[in-house]
C-alpha cells in the first residue's frame, strides 16, 4: 500500500464507528456496480412496501427492546 493510502487508513480507523460506516458506504458507492443500484432499488422497493403493509394494518411492529431480548434469549 502506498504511504498515502496507509495515512489514510490510519486516520480513518480512528473515527467513530459509525463515520466509519458511512466512509465504507461512500467507497463502496464509488465503484458504480450496476448490480449495486440494482440491490440498492430493490431494497428501497421492499421498504416501501413494508412500510405500507404496515400502514394497512397487514403487519405489527416489536419494539427493539422486545427483539433485542429475542435474540440475546436465542444466543443461549
Amino acid at each position: 500500500m502506498l504511504k498515502h493510502a496507509e495515512n489514510i487508513l490510519a486516520e480513518a480507523l480512528e473515527l467513530p464507528p459509525v463515520e466509519r460506516a458511512e466512509l465504507v458506504e461512500n467507497l463502496l458507492s464509488s465503484f458504480e456496480f450496476q448490480s449495486r443500484k440494482t440491490i440498492d432499488a430493490l431494497w428501497a422497493q421492499e421498504s416501501e412496501d413494508r412500510i405500507d403493509a404496515f400502514e394497512r394494518g397487514e403487519l405489527t411492529a416489536s419494539s427493539a427492546k422486545d427483539v433485542f431480548t429475542e435474540i440475546e434469549k436465542s444466543r443461549y
